[in-house]
């Protein structure tokens, strides 16, 4: 099968995150040729995204052309936080059938240097120094650990489903983050000693644990940034 995410699938990503995040409010009108303008593509795999949102109860169509956005109910975002989250347990449970050693060293490699990151984030605060540079580098730092724990897998089909599942784009997801340490400085590290658990948990060969630990922290990630929606 293949792998390869197609235009249609980041139009819908695009647009069902757009929906999930507020971004696009319920009642607002969507058309193919804009939403096609808007992403720089044809307006095929846009009409194809928006029946696959249709279906999902996204969107309601007014004209052969053009949709609303829908009211969209807590419950519906539940729903779809509750995709990404069984999928990143699913990820974790392949990944400690199929991690290589280099891989598992790699990610290790990555928590030290995210490590490193966080005493220099924190020296830089005490000192009342700017950080937003090393808070950045963190948080590119964490986006590769995860990239790599998806690699670990090797399942490029999984790795895509959740990919497309994902509630909120890497780039929603990035300004979200920025806007909650904003607000508190501690937020997100309780989940970060996690992420040592998580390797030792592959090394083992423990799935039930590696699984208990994507989920755990997928859903606390999850939350946290609906609440700074």
């Amino acid at each position: 099968m293949n792998s390869v995410e197609t235009l249609a699938d980041q139009a819908y990503r695009y647009v069902r995150t757009a929906i999930v995040s507020g971004e696009l409010a319920a009642g607002e009108k969507v058309t193919e040729r804009g939403m096609a303008d808007r992403l720089a593509i044809s307006p095929t795999p846009v009409r194809e995204a928006l029946r696959r949102l249709e279906i999902d109860g996204l969107i309601e169509r007014i004209g052969p052309r053009t949709v609303l956005v829908a009211e969209i109910r807590d419950a519906a975002v539940d729903d779809l936080a509750e995709v990404e989250v069984g999928l990143r347990g699913l990820v974790a449970r392949f990944a400690t059938r199929h991690a290589t050693a280099e891989q598992l060293d790699t990610l290790d490699a990555i928590l030290d240097r995210a490590d490193d990151l966080l005493i220099l984030l924190k020296e830089r605060r005490r000192q009342d120094r700017p950080a937003d540079r090393h808070l950045t580098e963190l948080l590119d730092t964490m986006q590769e650990f995860n990239d790599t724990v998806s690699a670990c897998a090797h399942n490029p089909v999984l790795v895509r489903m959740l990919e497309q599942s994902r509630v909120f784009t890497r780039t929603r997801r990035r300004e979200l983050l920025l806007s909650r340490v904003a607000e508190d400085e501690t937020f997100g590290l309780e989940r970060y000693a996690s992420h040592r658990a998580l390797v030792r948990a592959l090394r083992a060969r423990d799935e039930a644990t590696a699984e208990r630990l994507a989920l755990s922290d997928a859903q606390g990630g999850l939350s946290a940034l609906r609440e700074a929606r």
